[in-house]
Protein backbone atom coordinates (compact mmCIF):
# COMPACT_ATOMS: atom_id res chain seq x y z
CA UNK A 1 0.00 0.00 0.00
CA UNK A 2 0.92 3.40 -1.01
CA UNK A 3 3.15 5.15 2.19
CA UNK A 4 2.87 1.80 4.29
CA UNK A 5 6.61 1.39 3.61
CA UNK A 6 5.49 -2.56 3.55
CA UNK A 7 6.99 -4.36 0.12
CA UNK A 8 5.09 -6.96 -0.91
CA UNK A 9 8.60 -8.63 -1.14
CA UNK A 10 8.45 -8.56 2.85
CA UNK A 11 5.30 -10.66 3.19
CA UNK A 12 6.42 -12.98 0.17
CA UNK A 13 10.19 -14.25 1.68
CA UNK A 14 8.95 -15.07 5.43
CA UNK A 15 6.18 -17.45 3.21
CA UNK A 16 9.21 -18.58 1.24
CA UNK A 17 10.72 -19.83 4.35
CA UNK A 18 7.58 -21.31 5.54
CA UNK A 19 7.34 -23.32 2.76
CA UNK A 20 10.98 -24.75 2.92
CA UNK A 21 9.95 -25.73 6.61
CA UNK A 22 7.13 -27.81 5.68
CA UNK A 23 8.76 -29.45 2.97
CA UNK A 24 11.81 -30.65 4.69
CA UNK A 25 9.44 -31.60 7.42
CA UNK A 26 7.29 -34.23 4.83
CA UNK A 27 10.74 -35.10 3.38
CA UNK A 28 11.97 -35.43 6.50
CA UNK A 29 8.41 -37.78 7.07
CA UNK A 30 8.38 -39.68 4.01
CA UNK A 31 11.93 -40.92 4.72
CA UNK A 32 10.82 -42.00 8.10
CA UNK A 33 8.36 -43.80 6.21
CA UNK A 34 10.75 -45.74 4.23
CA UNK A 35 11.52 -49.02 6.06
CA UNK A 36 15.04 -50.28 6.20
CA UNK A 37 15.61 -53.25 4.23
CA UNK A 38 17.17 -56.11 5.85
CA UNK A 39 18.15 -58.88 3.99
CA UNK A 40 18.42 -62.57 5.84
CA UNK A 41 20.90 -65.12 3.87
CA UNK A 42 19.83 -68.57 4.79
CA UNK A 43 22.17 -71.46 4.54
CA UNK A 44 21.55 -74.92 3.14
CA UNK A 45 20.32 -77.73 4.98
CA UNK A 46 23.05 -78.89 7.27
CA UNK A 47 23.61 -81.14 10.32
CA UNK A 48 20.70 -83.04 12.26
CA UNK A 49 17.13 -82.30 13.38
CA UNK A 50 17.24 -79.16 15.35
CA UNK A 51 21.11 -77.59 14.80
CA UNK A 52 22.13 -75.60 12.04
CA UNK A 53 18.35 -74.50 11.26
CA UNK A 54 18.84 -71.43 9.41
CA UNK A 55 16.35 -71.23 7.30
CA UNK A 56 14.20 -71.85 10.32
CA UNK A 57 16.09 -69.72 12.71
CA UNK A 58 15.84 -66.75 9.70
CA UNK A 59 12.14 -67.42 8.76
CA UNK A 60 11.76 -66.71 12.79
CA UNK A 61 13.89 -63.50 13.27
CA UNK A 62 12.31 -62.04 9.83
CA UNK A 63 9.25 -62.42 11.79
CA UNK A 64 10.76 -60.33 14.91
CA UNK A 65 11.93 -57.79 13.11
CA UNK A 66 8.72 -57.25 11.19
CA UNK A 67 6.94 -56.51 14.14
CA UNK A 68 9.02 -53.67 15.07
CA UNK A 69 8.77 -49.97 13.13
CA UNK A 70 11.00 -48.95 10.55
CA UNK A 71 11.78 -52.72 9.45
CA UNK A 72 11.26 -54.67 6.08
CA UNK A 73 13.24 -57.71 6.89
CA UNK A 74 13.04 -60.66 3.83
CA UNK A 75 15.18 -63.93 3.62
CA UNK A 76 17.00 -65.55 0.71
CA UNK A 77 16.79 -69.50 1.79
CA UNK A 78 19.23 -72.00 0.72
CA UNK A 79 22.14 -70.15 0.18
CA UNK A 80 23.54 -66.83 -1.96
CA UNK A 81 20.17 -65.35 -3.47
CA UNK A 82 20.14 -66.53 -7.09
CA UNK A 83 19.07 -62.97 -8.61
CA UNK A 84 21.14 -60.41 -6.90
CA UNK A 85 18.16 -58.20 -7.48
CA UNK A 86 17.63 -59.22 -4.00
CA UNK A 87 20.49 -57.20 -2.43
CA UNK A 88 18.80 -53.84 -4.00
CA UNK A 89 18.33 -50.96 -1.61
CA UNK A 90 19.08 -52.82 1.24
CA UNK A 91 20.25 -51.09 4.57
CA UNK A 92 21.76 -54.49 6.12
CA UNK A 93 22.63 -57.97 5.09
CA UNK A 94 22.81 -60.74 7.17
CA UNK A 95 24.44 -64.53 6.82
CA UNK A 96 23.70 -67.33 9.15
CA UNK A 97 25.26 -70.37 7.15
CA UNK A 98 27.58 -73.31 6.90
CA UNK A 99 31.42 -71.42 6.58
CA UNK A 100 34.69 -72.68 6.05
CA UNK A 101 35.36 -74.19 2.38
CA UNK A 102 31.54 -73.96 2.11
CA UNK A 103 30.86 -70.30 3.20
CA UNK A 104 28.64 -68.49 0.54
CA UNK A 105 30.10 -65.60 0.06
CA UNK A 106 33.81 -66.37 -0.24
CA UNK A 107 33.88 -66.94 -3.67
CA UNK A 108 36.00 -64.28 -5.43
CA UNK A 109 32.98 -62.69 -7.40
CA UNK A 110 30.83 -62.51 -3.88
CA UNK A 111 33.42 -61.28 -1.48
CA UNK A 112 33.82 -58.38 -4.39
CA UNK A 113 29.92 -57.83 -4.35
CA UNK A 114 29.57 -58.08 -0.79
CA UNK A 115 32.85 -55.54 -0.50
CA UNK A 116 30.85 -52.99 -2.45
CA UNK A 117 28.22 -52.81 -0.34
CA UNK A 118 30.06 -52.37 2.66
CA UNK A 119 31.72 -49.42 0.83
CA UNK A 120 28.58 -48.37 0.09
CA UNK A 121 27.55 -48.30 4.10
CA UNK A 122 25.74 -51.47 3.74
CA UNK A 123 25.51 -52.90 7.47
CA UNK A 124 27.06 -56.68 7.09
CA UNK A 125 26.18 -59.73 10.25
CA UNK A 126 27.52 -62.95 9.97
CA UNK A 127 26.15 -65.47 12.78
CA UNK A 128 27.36 -68.65 13.98
CA UNK A 129 29.41 -70.89 11.67
CA UNK A 130 29.03 -68.04 9.34
CA UNK A 131 31.72 -66.56 11.25
CA UNK A 132 34.23 -69.28 10.03
CA UNK A 133 36.01 -68.21 6.73
CA UNK A 134 39.66 -69.40 5.51
CA UNK A 135 42.55 -67.31 6.35
CA UNK A 136 43.73 -65.23 3.38
CA UNK A 137 41.81 -62.69 1.48
CA UNK A 138 38.84 -64.15 3.05
CA UNK A 139 39.76 -63.74 6.36
CA UNK A 140 41.26 -60.03 5.61
CA UNK A 141 37.71 -58.87 4.56
CA UNK A 142 36.06 -60.22 7.37
CA UNK A 143 38.52 -58.18 10.42
CA UNK A 144 37.47 -55.26 7.56
CA UNK A 145 33.71 -55.67 7.51
CA UNK A 146 33.28 -56.97 10.84
CA UNK A 147 36.62 -56.91 12.99
CA UNK A 148 37.30 -60.63 12.93
CA UNK A 149 36.50 -64.12 12.35
CA UNK A 150 36.98 -67.72 13.32
CA UNK A 151 40.16 -69.19 11.81
CA UNK A 152 40.53 -72.60 11.50
CA UNK A 153 42.82 -74.50 14.24
CA UNK A 154 43.38 -70.62 15.86
CA UNK A 155 40.19 -70.44 17.13
CA UNK A 156 37.79 -73.23 18.91
CA UNK A 157 34.07 -74.73 19.17
CA UNK A 158 33.58 -76.43 22.42
CA UNK A 159 29.80 -76.68 23.81
CA UNK A 160 29.45 -74.77 27.10
CA UNK A 161 27.35 -72.83 28.52
CA UNK A 162 28.89 -69.07 29.15
CA UNK A 163 27.47 -66.44 31.54
CA UNK A 164 27.05 -62.88 30.23
CA UNK A 165 26.92 -61.39 33.26
CA UNK A 166 28.09 -57.53 32.31
CA UNK A 167 27.40 -55.64 28.96
CA UNK A 168 28.87 -52.29 27.82
CA UNK A 169 26.95 -49.22 27.50
CA UNK A 170 26.14 -49.73 23.70
CA UNK A 171 23.01 -49.67 21.55
CA UNK A 172 22.94 -53.57 20.71
CA UNK A 173 23.56 -54.41 24.63
CA UNK A 174 20.34 -51.98 25.70
CA UNK A 175 18.00 -54.09 27.56
CA UNK A 176 20.15 -57.67 27.43
CA UNK A 177 19.71 -58.82 31.06
CA UNK A 178 21.80 -61.59 32.03
CA UNK A 179 21.59 -64.97 31.15
CA UNK A 180 23.67 -68.53 30.44
CA UNK A 181 22.85 -70.86 27.81
CA UNK A 182 24.34 -74.04 26.56
CA UNK A 183 25.77 -73.95 22.62
CA UNK A 184 28.61 -73.86 20.12
CA UNK A 185 30.19 -70.63 21.24
CA UNK A 186 33.41 -70.13 19.54
CA UNK A 187 36.06 -67.89 21.28
CA UNK A 188 39.46 -66.94 20.56
CA UNK A 189 38.16 -64.98 17.21
CA UNK A 190 40.88 -63.87 15.27
CA UNK A 191 40.58 -60.31 15.14
CA UNK A 192 42.23 -57.01 13.79
CA UNK A 193 45.38 -56.24 15.78
CA UNK A 194 44.78 -52.86 16.66
CA UNK A 195 41.19 -53.85 17.17
CA UNK A 196 39.73 -50.63 16.05
CA UNK A 197 36.25 -50.03 15.88
CA UNK A 198 35.50 -53.09 17.30
CA UNK A 199 33.88 -53.22 20.83
CA UNK A 200 33.12 -56.90 22.73
CA UNK A 201 29.29 -57.45 23.49
CA UNK A 202 28.75 -61.01 24.68
CA UNK A 203 32.35 -61.34 26.62
CA UNK A 204 32.54 -64.08 29.13
CA UNK A 205 35.48 -66.13 31.11
CA UNK A 206 35.87 -70.30 30.19
CA UNK A 207 36.12 -72.65 33.16
CA UNK A 208 39.52 -74.16 32.66
CA UNK A 209 38.02 -77.68 31.90
CA UNK A 210 36.05 -75.52 29.20
CA UNK A 211 39.51 -74.03 27.48
CA UNK A 212 40.66 -78.29 28.07
CA UNK A 213 38.85 -79.10 25.27
CA UNK A 214 37.84 -81.62 23.60
CA UNK A 215 36.20 -79.25 20.98
CA UNK A 216 33.67 -79.97 18.98
CA UNK A 217 36.28 -80.08 15.43
CA UNK A 218 38.91 -80.72 15.48
CA UNK A 219 39.43 -82.04 19.05
CA UNK A 220 42.60 -80.03 20.01
CA UNK A 221 44.76 -79.77 21.99
CA UNK A 222 45.75 -75.79 20.84
CA UNK A 223 48.16 -74.94 23.01
CA UNK A 224 47.82 -71.38 23.25
CA UNK A 225 44.20 -71.46 23.71
CA UNK A 226 44.76 -73.40 26.91
CA UNK A 227 47.85 -71.30 28.26
CA UNK A 228 45.49 -68.63 28.46
CA UNK A 229 43.36 -69.66 31.36
CA UNK A 230 41.02 -66.86 33.14
CA UNK A 231 41.57 -64.86 30.22
CA UNK A 232 37.65 -63.31 29.32
CA UNK A 233 36.89 -64.06 25.54
CA UNK A 234 34.16 -62.16 23.06
CA UNK A 235 31.84 -64.17 21.67
CA UNK A 236 29.76 -61.46 19.94
CA UNK A 237 31.42 -58.31 19.15
CA UNK A 238 30.47 -55.12 16.82
CA UNK A 239 32.91 -52.58 14.34
CA UNK A 240 31.97 -49.75 13.07
CA UNK A 241 34.41 -48.91 9.76
CA UNK A 242 35.77 -45.66 9.13
CA UNK A 243 33.38 -45.48 6.51
CA UNK A 244 30.75 -45.47 9.02
CA UNK A 245 29.37 -48.89 7.63
CA UNK A 246 28.73 -51.29 10.52
CA UNK A 247 29.35 -55.09 11.50
CA UNK A 248 29.05 -57.67 13.84
CA UNK A 249 30.02 -61.49 14.58
CA UNK A 250 27.71 -63.57 16.38
CA UNK A 251 29.59 -66.96 17.26
CA UNK A 252 25.96 -68.68 18.94
CA UNK A 253 23.32 -70.20 16.98
CA UNK A 254 24.45 -73.77 16.85
CA UNK A 255 20.90 -75.11 18.67
CA UNK A 256 17.82 -73.84 17.29
CA UNK A 257 15.56 -73.97 20.19
CA UNK A 258 17.97 -70.92 21.77
CA UNK A 259 16.02 -68.62 20.28
CA UNK A 260 13.74 -69.02 22.30
CA UNK A 261 15.52 -67.26 24.92
CA UNK A 262 14.16 -63.70 24.88
CA UNK A 263 17.66 -62.16 26.12
CA UNK A 264 19.81 -64.26 23.20
CA UNK A 265 17.36 -63.30 20.21
CA UNK A 266 17.07 -59.49 21.61
CA UNK A 267 21.08 -59.08 21.22
CA UNK A 268 20.88 -60.43 17.90
CA UNK A 269 17.55 -58.05 16.91
CA UNK A 270 19.78 -55.43 18.12
CA UNK A 271 22.60 -56.12 16.01
CA UNK A 272 20.29 -56.00 13.06
CA UNK A 273 18.91 -52.93 14.21
CA UNK A 274 22.50 -51.18 14.69
CA UNK A 275 24.13 -52.48 11.33
CA UNK A 276 21.41 -51.18 9.59
CA UNK A 277 21.42 -47.71 11.14
CA UNK A 278 17.80 -48.28 12.87
CA UNK A 279 17.44 -46.59 16.23
CA UNK A 280 17.58 -49.27 18.73
CA UNK A 281 14.71 -48.58 21.29
CA UNK A 282 15.74 -47.89 24.95
CA UNK A 283 14.90 -51.19 26.40
CA UNK A 284 16.25 -53.23 23.49
CA UNK A 285 13.83 -54.71 20.46
CA UNK A 286 10.71 -56.47 22.62
CA UNK A 287 9.56 -59.42 20.46
CA UNK A 288 8.12 -62.87 21.24
CA UNK A 289 7.62 -66.20 20.16
CA UNK A 290 4.09 -67.82 19.50
CA UNK A 291 3.33 -70.87 20.84
CA UNK A 292 4.75 -73.41 19.04
CA UNK A 293 7.17 -70.62 16.46
CA UNK A 294 9.89 -72.64 17.50
CA UNK A 295 9.00 -75.80 15.92
CA UNK A 296 7.97 -74.17 12.79
CA UNK A 297 9.85 -74.56 9.00
CA UNK A 298 12.80 -77.18 10.35
CA UNK A 299 14.14 -78.83 7.68
CA UNK A 300 13.29 -82.02 6.56
CA UNK A 301 16.02 -84.12 8.31
CA UNK A 302 16.56 -87.79 9.09
CA UNK A 303 17.18 -88.23 13.04
CA UNK A 304 21.12 -89.79 13.15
Amino acid sequence: MEGSGYAVTDRIEPMKAILVVLVAGLMSLAAQADPARILLIAGRQSHGPGDHEFRAGMLLIQRSLNTLPGIQALVASNGWPTDTSAFEGVAAVAIYADGGAGHPAIQLDRMNFIDGLAKKGVGLGFMHYGVEVPKGDPGRAMQEWIGGYYEHEFSCNPMWSPEFKTFPEHAVARGVKPFSIRDEWYFNMRFREDMKGIVPILVATPADAVREGPYVWPKGPYPHIQGAKGRPESMMWVRERDDGGRGFGFTGGHFHRNWENPDFRKVVLNGLLWIAKVEVPAGGAETSLASGEIEQNLDPKKKN
